[in-house]
């Protein structure tokens, strides 16, 4: 399935949302990758990190999106190209997965950007290859959207 990504009314829908309540999702969404962690180790292929991340966040009921396109526009043309997300939760928190060795900051950029066009107000950077997620393979960021949500 193709989408903009970008919501029509952005401010409608998302403004729903709270700070609070993006983090405490966050929080939930980490402790699900925390989990699969947990159970399968570092060394795996990505895939098998977003299946059994994916698996994790449907035993917790928390409702996502996996492996969509987007339509990548400039100044409100299509380019005519596709970018593909990792995971989206409840259009609020995009999740970038990764296992490698090495984090470059290429990463973080693609994050970022993909935040931007989908016009998502939170993003998680995880890598599970690592030995404790929490401490090195997770890296959580915020844009302009977060920043105008209401605090509660």
């Amino acid at each position: 399935m193709i989408s903009n990504c970008s919501f029509n009314n952005f401010e409608q829908k998302v403004m729903r949302y709270s700070k609070k309540y993006i983090n405490a999702l966050t929080y939930k969404v980490i402790g699900c990758a925390i989990e699969v962690h947990r159970q399968l180790g570092p060394g795996l292929l990505e895939i098998m990190y977003e299946r059994a991340l994916c698996h994790e966040m449907q035993i917790q009921q928390i409702p996502f999106e996996r492996q969509k396109k987007i339509e990548l526009k400039y100044k409100g043309v299509s380019l005519n190209a596709l970018l593909q997300f990792d995971v989206l939760v409840e259009g609020v928190v995009l999740i970038e997965l990764k296992a490698v060795t090495q984090m470059h900051p290429i990463f973080e950029a693609q994050l970022i950007t993909y935040m931007q066009q989908c016009a998502v107000p939170k993003g998680i950077l995880l890598n599970f290859h690592v030995v404790n997620l929490y401490k090195e393979g997770t890296k959580t960021f915020v844009n302009k959207h977060y920043q105008n949500l209401p605090d509660e």
